[in-house]
């Protein structure tokens, strides 16, 4: 059977966008913070709002708490997505109060479910830990993307004490105006005294250089003289 030509003036089907499922159950969750305590809801709340069986959101993610991992991961990949090179001229000071407005920008959508979700990490100090994990991981690229060494001994402390400071301004986000003066000054404020903490830590970190070398050098000693009495014993045992 010969198939009918198609007319010229038809227009071709559009393809409908694929929807990302981790996504999909990301913002499935965070419809539901908006509504109801964070606490009360379950897994089987979640696969209903995200119309998924039970079985793929297991697939997906093995618990609430990796749900708001993805979160993060979102959140992390919008930033960076848009970290451009226009900034290297700038102090590390606006660089990283640039990296920190566009981090709440990336969460403006979901500002009424992060309300709910702050709420429970206040009160919940396992859930408090779980996410402070996911921030120090989110932390380290935010530090990165702002030009900021996040290795080391001193990185590590950075990477805390950027969690420590977008966490305080977060807090005061979530009641802010549109016009985000509360927190602009909290951002401002905290930034300052964490270059105060940093600047004190580098001072201690390079007086203490020496220490730390005589330290490595003694275990070092320390190692090879047990390696080689481990040799001498095997080779006359």
């Amino acid at each position: 059977m010969a198939r009918k030509p198609v007319k010229a003036d038809a227009t071709p089907t559009e393809t409908p966008r694929k929807v990302d499922p981790r996504r999909n159950v990301v913002e499935a969750l965070l419809r539901l913070a908006a509504e109801q305590p964070y606490g009360d809801i379950s897994l089987s709340d979640i696969a209903r709002e995200a119309n998924v069986s039970l079985a793929d959101l297991r697939d997906l993610f093995p618990s609430k708490g990796a749900i708001i991992g993805g979160l993060m991961r979102m959140i992390d990949r919008q930033v960076l997505d848009g970290t451009g090179t226009d900034m290297t001229d700038e102090t590390m000071h606006d660089r990283l109060l640039d990296v920190m407005m566009r981090r709440l920008d990336a969460f403006g959508p979901y500002k009424e479910g992060m309300r709910a979700i702050y709420r429970s990490i206040r009160s919940d100090p396992v859930f408090a830990l779980q996410i402070n994990q996911a921030a120090t991981n989110s932390w380290r690229y935010m530090l990165e993307a702002a030009g900021i060494e996040t290795g080391g001994a001193l990185g590590a402390v950075r990477v805390q004490g950027a969690v420590l400071v977008f966490s305080k301004a977060f807090g005061v986000w979530l009641d802010d105006g549109e016009d985000m003066a509360k927190t602009m000054a909290t951002l401002d404020r905290e930034l300052k005294r964490g270059e105060q903490v940093m600047r004190a830590a580098d001072g201690l970190h390079r007086l203490t250089a020496p220490f730390r070398g005589f330290a490595r050098a003694v275990c070092d000693k320390r190692r090879n003289r047990s390696r080689q009495d481990r040799e001498e014993a095997e080779a006359y045992g």
